[in-house]
């Protein structure tokens, strides 16, 4: 009896680690960009590094930008690609327009298609960027399979170091 428990235990672990390792796939929400094309972002990211800059709320929104300047300074980031992602699955829908319309000002044509509004499964995407408080900014980096390389929240000048990091 007890070889048989030992053998299970080692699959139960096994099993545990496969379901906390499901739980780091990138979601596949449709969602659209600011220039109007509907995106998946684990396809569009499938194949190459990228960074996804994530706000979950008004105030985490706002933090995202500080995020892309400085993943877009900075040189040991060069040739990443880098998504913003703005949920707004609780944000009313008749002010929905008013909050992209915002968004895209001061945005170019390129910067608008790396720039992704999600308005359902918002639960999954804060498991994903493992949220603890909406009013941060999330970051994660992730290889050209979809693995999590590294993620983090906060300010980009305390965090970005970090990131550049993880890369090296």
């Amino acid at each position: 009896m007890n070889r048989i428990l030992r053998g299970v235990a080692p699959a139960s672990l096994m099993l545990v680690m496969s379901a906390s390792c499901l739980c780091q796939s990138l979601p596949t929400t449709e969602g659209e960009t600011l220039s109007g094309k509907h995106i998946v972002l684990a396809d569009a990211t499938h194949g190459h590094t990228a960074v996804l800059v994530a706000g979950f709320s008004h105030e985490g929104g706002m933090g995202t930008g500080a995020w892309l300047k400085a993943v877009k300074a900075d040189p040991a980031l060069a040739g990443v690609a880098v998504y913003q992602v703005a949920m707004l699955e609780k944000a009313p829908g008749f002010i929905r327009g008013m909050i992209k319309s915002g968004m895209r000002k001061g945005l170019s044509a390129a910067e608008q298609d790396n720039a992704v509004v999600l308005t359902q499964d918002e639960k999954l995407w804060q498991s994903y960027f493992d949220v603890s408080d909406d009013k941060d900014p999330y970051v994660v980096l992730i290889d050209a399979e979809g693995k999590v390389l590294w993620h983090g929240h906060g300010p980009a000048g305390e965090v970005e170091p970090q990131l550049r990091a993880a890369l090296q």
